[in-house]
């Protein structure tokens, strides 16, 4: 196994998933539709998370989404980034 590949499943295994899904929820309850960014803000806000990097929440919206606990109503311009993002919801497709 090379060594990106090595790190990043150390990374992967360190998430508890379990968690991050009850406070992604937590603040999609809270707020209703947000993007992958937004819900990062959110929960750095909350101490959740320690800084507001998307990639703490945007692997666990796609897995809750898969899952059907969340879904996916449109896009947006992302008022960090300028690009066009997700919004997710809770509830089914």
């Amino acid at each position: 196994m090379r060594v990106t590949e090595e790190t990043r499943a150390d990374a992967h295994d360190i998430v508890d998933k379990q968690k991050r899904y009850s406070q992604i929820i937590e603040c999609l309850t809270e707020c209703g539709a947000l993007t992958a960014k937004e819900c990062a803000v959110i929960m750095m806000q909350k101490g959740y998370i320690p800084t507001s990097e998307r990639n703490f929440t945007a692997p666990r919206l796609t897995e809750l989404a898969t899952d059907k606990l969340v879904k996916v109503t449109g896009k947006k311009t992302c008022t960090y980034t300028g690009r066009k993002v997700a919004v997710y919801e809770l509830g089914k497709e």
